[in-house]
Protein backbone atom coordinates (compact mmCIF):
# COMPACT_ATOMS: atom_id res chain seq x y z
CA UNK A 1 0.00 0.00 0.00
CA UNK A 2 1.33 3.45 -0.86
CA UNK A 3 2.27 5.59 2.08
CA UNK A 4 0.52 8.91 2.46
CA UNK A 5 2.77 11.34 0.65
CA UNK A 6 3.16 14.78 2.15
CA UNK A 7 1.66 16.31 -0.96
CA UNK A 8 -1.46 14.18 -0.60
CA UNK A 9 -1.74 15.10 3.05
CA UNK A 10 -1.41 18.76 2.15
CA UNK A 11 -4.27 18.40 -0.29
CA UNK A 12 -6.50 16.83 2.34
CA UNK A 13 -5.60 19.55 4.83
CA UNK A 14 -6.31 22.24 2.26
CA UNK A 15 -9.70 20.73 1.63
CA UNK A 16 -10.67 20.98 5.28
CA UNK A 17 -10.98 24.72 4.83
CA UNK A 18 -12.92 24.23 1.63
CA UNK A 19 -15.48 21.99 3.33
CA UNK A 20 -16.36 24.79 5.72
CA UNK A 21 -17.33 27.14 2.95
CA UNK A 22 -21.03 26.37 2.89
CA UNK A 23 -22.77 29.32 1.31
CA UNK A 24 -26.16 30.58 2.37
CA UNK A 25 -29.11 30.22 0.04
CA UNK A 26 -28.97 33.91 -0.84
CA UNK A 27 -25.22 34.34 -1.16
CA UNK A 28 -25.52 37.85 -2.67
CA UNK A 29 -27.54 39.36 0.17
CA UNK A 30 -25.71 42.42 1.54
CA UNK A 31 -25.20 42.12 5.31
CA UNK A 32 -23.04 45.25 5.84
CA UNK A 33 -21.50 48.20 4.00
CA UNK A 34 -18.10 49.83 4.50
CA UNK A 35 -18.16 53.07 2.55
CA UNK A 36 -18.92 52.03 -1.01
CA UNK A 37 -17.77 48.46 -0.36
CA UNK A 38 -20.36 45.77 0.40
CA UNK A 39 -20.07 42.66 2.58
CA UNK A 40 -22.37 39.95 1.25
CA UNK A 41 -23.58 36.79 2.90
CA UNK A 42 -21.05 34.82 0.86
CA UNK A 43 -18.27 37.11 2.14
CA UNK A 44 -19.45 36.41 5.69
CA UNK A 45 -19.61 32.66 5.05
CA UNK A 46 -16.01 32.72 3.81
CA UNK A 47 -14.95 34.78 6.83
CA UNK A 48 -16.61 32.23 9.16
CA UNK A 49 -14.90 29.34 7.35
CA UNK A 50 -11.51 31.01 7.79
CA UNK A 51 -11.83 32.05 11.42
CA UNK A 52 -8.93 31.43 13.78
CA UNK A 53 -9.40 27.91 15.29
CA UNK A 54 -10.00 29.37 18.76
CA UNK A 55 -12.75 31.69 17.50
CA UNK A 56 -14.22 28.83 15.46
CA UNK A 57 -15.18 27.17 18.76
CA UNK A 58 -17.54 30.01 19.68
CA UNK A 59 -21.34 29.57 19.59
CA UNK A 60 -22.80 30.25 16.14
CA UNK A 61 -24.06 33.78 16.82
CA UNK A 62 -20.80 34.89 18.44
CA UNK A 63 -18.90 33.27 15.60
CA UNK A 64 -20.89 35.27 13.04
CA UNK A 65 -20.20 38.51 14.91
CA UNK A 66 -16.47 37.71 15.14
CA UNK A 67 -16.36 36.88 11.44
CA UNK A 68 -18.26 40.06 10.53
CA UNK A 69 -15.90 42.15 12.64
CA UNK A 70 -12.94 40.63 10.83
CA UNK A 71 -14.58 41.10 7.43
CA UNK A 72 -15.22 44.79 8.19
CA UNK A 73 -11.57 45.23 9.20
CA UNK A 74 -10.51 43.60 5.95
CA UNK A 75 -12.76 45.83 3.87
CA UNK A 76 -11.57 48.97 5.69
CA UNK A 77 -7.90 48.31 5.02
CA UNK A 78 -8.55 46.81 1.58
CA UNK A 79 -10.21 50.11 0.65
CA UNK A 80 -7.18 52.02 1.89
CA UNK A 81 -4.84 49.68 -0.03
CA UNK A 82 -6.87 50.12 -3.19
CA UNK A 83 -6.69 53.89 -2.76
CA UNK A 84 -2.90 53.65 -2.58
CA UNK A 85 -2.76 51.59 -5.77
CA UNK A 86 -1.39 48.51 -4.03
CA UNK A 87 -3.33 46.25 -6.39
CA UNK A 88 -0.57 46.92 -8.90
CA UNK A 89 2.17 45.94 -6.44
CA UNK A 90 4.26 43.02 -7.78
CA UNK A 91 4.24 41.20 -4.43
CA UNK A 92 0.44 41.45 -4.23
CA UNK A 93 0.07 40.02 -7.71
CA UNK A 94 2.35 37.10 -6.81
CA UNK A 95 0.32 36.33 -3.71
CA UNK A 96 -2.96 36.54 -5.60
CA UNK A 97 -1.65 34.17 -8.29
CA UNK A 98 -0.60 31.68 -5.61
CA UNK A 99 -3.98 31.92 -3.85
CA UNK A 100 -5.81 31.49 -7.16
CA UNK A 101 -3.80 28.34 -7.95
CA UNK A 102 -4.45 26.93 -4.49
CA UNK A 103 -8.19 27.54 -4.71
CA UNK A 104 -8.34 26.01 -8.19
CA UNK A 105 -6.50 22.99 -6.76
CA UNK A 106 -9.07 22.75 -3.97
CA UNK A 107 -12.05 23.00 -6.30
CA UNK A 108 -10.55 20.39 -8.63
CA UNK A 109 -9.82 18.18 -5.61
CA UNK A 110 -13.43 18.44 -4.46
CA UNK A 111 -14.84 17.67 -7.91
CA UNK A 112 -12.56 14.80 -8.91
CA UNK A 113 -11.71 13.28 -5.53
CA UNK A 114 -14.18 14.10 -2.75
CA UNK A 115 -17.36 14.17 -4.82
CA UNK A 116 -16.13 11.33 -7.05
CA UNK A 117 -15.81 8.81 -4.21
CA UNK A 118 -19.03 6.83 -3.86
CA UNK A 119 -20.32 4.70 -1.01
CA UNK A 120 -19.76 1.64 -3.21
CA UNK A 121 -16.10 2.64 -3.62
CA UNK A 122 -15.70 2.85 0.16
CA UNK A 123 -17.46 -0.47 0.79
CA UNK A 124 -15.38 -2.22 -1.87
CA UNK A 125 -12.17 -0.90 -0.30
CA UNK A 126 -13.38 -1.98 3.14
CA UNK A 127 -13.98 -5.53 1.88
CA UNK A 128 -10.53 -5.56 0.26
CA UNK A 129 -8.81 -4.39 3.45
CA UNK A 130 -10.74 -6.87 5.60
CA UNK A 131 -9.86 -9.74 3.27
CA UNK A 132 -6.17 -8.81 3.54
CA UNK A 133 -6.17 -8.78 7.34
CA UNK A 134 -4.40 -11.74 8.95
CA UNK A 135 -6.52 -13.88 11.25
CA UNK A 136 -6.20 -12.76 14.85
CA UNK A 137 -7.11 -15.04 17.73
CA UNK A 138 -8.97 -13.75 20.75
CA UNK A 139 -9.96 -15.45 23.97
CA UNK A 140 -12.57 -14.92 26.66
CA UNK A 141 -11.40 -15.58 30.20
CA UNK A 142 -12.21 -15.18 33.87
CA UNK A 143 -9.70 -14.83 36.66
CA UNK A 144 -9.41 -14.75 40.42
CA UNK A 145 -6.72 -12.42 41.73
CA UNK A 146 -5.23 -12.83 45.21
CA UNK A 147 -2.17 -11.49 47.00
CA UNK A 148 -0.29 -14.71 47.80
CA UNK A 149 0.60 -17.94 46.05
CA UNK A 150 -0.83 -19.90 48.97
CA UNK A 151 -4.24 -18.28 48.52
CA UNK A 152 -4.18 -19.07 44.80
CA UNK A 153 -3.25 -22.71 45.47
CA UNK A 154 -6.14 -22.99 47.95
CA UNK A 155 -8.56 -21.68 45.29
CA UNK A 156 -7.25 -24.22 42.77
CA UNK A 157 -7.87 -26.95 45.36
CA UNK A 158 -11.44 -25.68 45.79
CA UNK A 159 -11.95 -25.83 42.02
CA UNK A 160 -10.55 -29.37 41.95
CA UNK A 161 -13.10 -30.23 44.62
CA UNK A 162 -15.89 -29.03 42.32
CA UNK A 163 -16.58 -25.53 43.62
CA UNK A 164 -17.93 -22.94 41.15
CA UNK A 165 -15.34 -20.57 39.62
CA UNK A 166 -17.72 -17.61 39.48
CA UNK A 167 -18.75 -17.95 43.12
CA UNK A 168 -15.12 -18.27 44.21
CA UNK A 169 -14.24 -15.14 42.23
CA UNK A 170 -17.02 -13.17 43.91
CA UNK A 171 -15.93 -14.40 47.31
CA UNK A 172 -12.13 -14.33 47.16
CA UNK A 173 -10.86 -12.18 44.26
CA UNK A 174 -9.31 -8.76 44.97
CA UNK A 175 -9.90 -7.53 41.40
CA UNK A 176 -12.61 -4.84 40.90
CA UNK A 177 -14.45 -7.15 38.50
CA UNK A 178 -15.05 -9.76 41.20
CA UNK A 179 -18.77 -8.92 41.18
CA UNK A 180 -18.90 -10.14 37.56
CA UNK A 181 -17.29 -13.41 38.54
CA UNK A 182 -13.86 -12.25 37.33
CA UNK A 183 -15.09 -11.89 33.74
CA UNK A 184 -12.49 -10.22 31.50
CA UNK A 185 -14.48 -10.58 28.29
CA UNK A 186 -12.74 -11.17 24.95
CA UNK A 187 -9.23 -9.86 24.37
CA UNK A 188 -6.47 -10.25 21.78
CA UNK A 189 -2.73 -10.55 22.36
CA UNK A 190 -1.14 -7.39 23.63
CA UNK A 191 -4.08 -6.40 25.81
CA UNK A 192 -2.94 -8.14 29.00
CA UNK A 193 0.41 -8.32 30.79
CA UNK A 194 2.72 -10.87 29.08
CA UNK A 195 2.72 -13.45 31.90
CA UNK A 196 -1.08 -13.54 31.96
CA UNK A 197 -1.73 -13.69 28.23
CA UNK A 198 0.99 -16.29 27.58
CA UNK A 199 -0.87 -18.71 29.83
CA UNK A 200 -4.38 -17.71 28.71
CA UNK A 201 -3.70 -18.20 24.98
CA UNK A 202 -2.09 -21.60 25.61
CA UNK A 203 -5.10 -22.97 27.52
CA UNK A 204 -7.91 -25.13 26.21
CA UNK A 205 -11.50 -23.90 26.32
CA UNK A 206 -13.23 -24.76 29.61
CA UNK A 207 -10.03 -25.40 31.59
CA UNK A 208 -8.51 -23.50 34.50
CA UNK A 209 -4.89 -23.10 35.54
CA UNK A 210 -3.52 -25.83 37.80
CA UNK A 211 -0.75 -23.59 39.13
CA UNK A 212 -0.94 -19.90 40.11
CA UNK A 213 0.07 -17.32 37.49
CA UNK A 214 2.22 -14.55 38.94
CA UNK A 215 2.10 -11.01 37.54
CA UNK A 216 2.85 -7.54 38.85
CA UNK A 217 -0.69 -7.47 40.27
CA UNK A 218 -0.46 -10.63 42.36
CA UNK A 219 -1.37 -14.28 41.76
CA UNK A 220 -4.07 -15.31 39.28
CA UNK A 221 -6.18 -18.37 38.77
CA UNK A 222 -7.43 -18.23 35.16
CA UNK A 223 -10.34 -20.00 33.50
CA UNK A 224 -10.60 -19.96 29.70
CA UNK A 225 -14.21 -19.53 28.60
CA UNK A 226 -13.82 -19.35 24.80
CA UNK A 227 -11.32 -19.06 21.96
CA UNK A 228 -12.11 -17.75 18.46
CA UNK A 229 -10.94 -15.61 15.54
CA UNK A 230 -11.43 -11.93 16.29
CA UNK A 231 -14.15 -10.24 14.24
CA UNK A 232 -12.99 -7.44 11.91
CA UNK A 233 -14.02 -3.87 12.75
CA UNK A 234 -17.59 -3.10 11.67
CA UNK A 235 -17.93 -1.04 8.51
CA UNK A 236 -19.72 1.77 10.36
CA UNK A 237 -16.83 2.25 12.78
CA UNK A 238 -14.12 2.59 10.11
CA UNK A 239 -16.00 3.95 7.09
CA UNK A 240 -14.53 7.45 7.45
CA UNK A 241 -10.96 6.15 7.67
CA UNK A 242 -11.54 3.89 4.66
CA UNK A 243 -12.99 6.84 2.72
CA UNK A 244 -9.78 8.76 3.44
CA UNK A 245 -7.78 5.86 1.99
CA UNK A 246 -9.88 5.85 -1.18
CA UNK A 247 -9.58 9.63 -1.50
CA UNK A 248 -5.82 9.45 -0.96
CA UNK A 249 -5.34 6.84 -3.68
CA UNK A 250 -7.62 8.68 -6.11
CA UNK A 251 -5.70 11.91 -5.48
CA UNK A 252 -2.33 10.19 -6.03
CA UNK A 253 -3.67 8.64 -9.24
CA UNK A 254 -4.73 12.06 -10.52
CA UNK A 255 -1.38 13.59 -9.56
CA UNK A 256 0.59 10.82 -11.29
CA UNK A 257 -1.51 11.22 -14.44
CA UNK A 258 -0.92 14.99 -14.41
CA UNK A 259 2.83 14.46 -13.98
CA UNK A 260 2.85 12.07 -16.95
CA UNK A 261 1.12 14.67 -19.11
CA UNK A 262 3.30 17.60 -18.06
CA UNK A 263 7.00 18.08 -17.41
CA UNK A 264 8.08 18.76 -13.84
CA UNK A 265 11.63 20.07 -13.74
CA UNK A 266 13.34 20.98 -10.45
CA UNK A 267 16.59 22.83 -11.09
CA UNK A 268 17.97 22.83 -7.55
CA UNK A 269 19.64 19.44 -6.98
CA UNK A 270 18.93 19.25 -3.24
CA UNK A 271 15.28 20.21 -3.73
CA UNK A 272 14.94 17.71 -6.57
CA UNK A 273 16.27 14.86 -4.42
CA UNK A 274 14.04 15.87 -1.49
CA UNK A 275 10.99 16.05 -3.76
CA UNK A 276 11.71 12.61 -5.23
CA UNK A 277 12.21 11.10 -1.77
CA UNK A 278 8.94 12.54 -0.46
CA UNK A 279 6.98 11.35 -3.50
CA UNK A 280 8.58 7.93 -3.83
CA UNK A 281 5.98 5.12 -3.63
CA UNK A 282 6.68 2.45 -1.03
CA UNK A 283 5.10 -0.91 -0.38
Amino acid sequence: MLRLHKIALAACVAFIGLQGQVLAQDADAVVAKVGKLEITQSDLDLAIANLDPQLAQLPDEQKKVAALSGAIDVKLLAGNADGEGLKDDAEFKKRMAFIADRELHNIYFKKHVVDAVTEDDVKARYEKEIAALPKQEEVSARHILVKTEEEAKAIIADLDAGKDFIELAKEKSTDPNKSEGGDLGYFTKGRMVPEFEEVAFAMEKGTYTKTPVKTQFGFHVIKLEDKRDAAPPAYETVAQQVRQLVMRDKYLEIIEKAKAEQTVEILDEALRKGYEDVNKPQQ
